[in-house]
């Protein structure tokens, strides 16, 4: 039943900072994270432009090579606004876990990866092994918006009996 899986990835949604406003002075922002044909979201937070979300969320992941997609709204009684947008390539995580790493020191950052314009980084992303985990902090700067940022830690979740990576 798991054989078609690689493997699972939580994210947890930590925090919006700096989030476009969209009511009349703040915004009731929530995250819609996209994974293939999984679809998650975070809980609305609201009349927050610094939303704290702390929302875990664990995609099931098929094909590695698939972007995480991350879209932020405006939480309204009618139609939710567009608050802005990102991707995120889990490949690089993927690549540490292949690594198969043992006996690491707690904390020991494997990879570093940089802004630039073929990614949404807002700032350098560490990928490290903690507590026997592969884990990535990941600041992303929203497109499409006047504005913003989420700040997200992923962390690979090997299953039994699914077929790896």
């Amino acid at each position: 039943m798991l054989g078609h899986l690689a493997g699972l990835v939580r994210v947890r949604v930590l925090r919006g900072v700096n989030l476009a406003i969209r009511d009349l002075r703040s915004s009731d922002p929530y995250v819609v994270i996209r994974m293939g044909k999984q679809k998650l979201k975070t809980r609305v937070v609201r009349k927050s432009i610094n939303p704290e979300w702390n929302d875990e969320l664990t995609l099931s992941v098929e094909d590695p090579t698939l972007l995480v997609k991350l879209d932020v709204f405006d939480r309204d009684t009618f139609f939710d606004d567009a608050m802005g947008n990102a991707e995120l390539d889990i490949g690089p995580l993927v690549e540490v876990v292949k690594m198969r790493l043992q006996g690491v020191a707690d904390n020991t950052v494997v990879k570093k990866l940089v802004p630039n314009r073929q990614n949404c980084l807002a700032e350098e992303s560490a990928i490290y092994v903690s507590e026997g985990a592969v884990k990535q902090d990941v600041v992303l700067r929203l497109r499409n918006v006047e504005c913003g940022e989420i700040e997200l830690q992923l962390q690979w979740i090997d299953i039994p009996g699914a077929k790896g990576i």
